[in-house]
């Protein structure tokens, strides 16, 4: 069964940093299509951060410069580190892995940015 199992959200500061986590599991080992998506109620969900299987990084504008996302292939683990978080960041961040043509997805995490 594939999973996408994120942690590390919660309440931080306008300007502080958190770092989120998505461990992928239930397929073989290998380098994968990832990202991190974010959604608040009544809007779209948008792309925050994705990492390709080669490894190239992509961000939308509102956090590059902010945002870090990486991976460990160890543990097939990818990560966002959020620095100098500003309260339009807060939302439910989603994992995303694109397997074989298809969107698989975690039940998110919430980020609070207040203070």
């Amino acid at each position: 069964q594939i999973q996408l199992v994120e942690s590390g959200g919660g309440l931080a500061q306008p300007g502080g940093s958190l770092r989120l986590s998505c461990a992928l599991s239930g397929v073989r080992h290998g380098y994968y299509d990832m990202g991190w998506y974010r959604q608040n109620p009544g809007k779209q969900r948008e792309l925050v951060a994705r990492i390709s299987a080669p490894g190239d990084t992509s961000y939308t504008n509102s956090v590059k410069g902010r945002f870090t996302i990486s991976r460990t292939n160890a543990d097939m683990t990818i990560y966002l580190q959020m620095n100098s978080l500003k309260p339009d960041d807060t939302a439910v961040y989603y994992c995303n892995a694109i397997l074989w043509g298809q969107d698989y997805w975690g039940r998110g995490t919430l980020v609070t940015v207040s203070s």
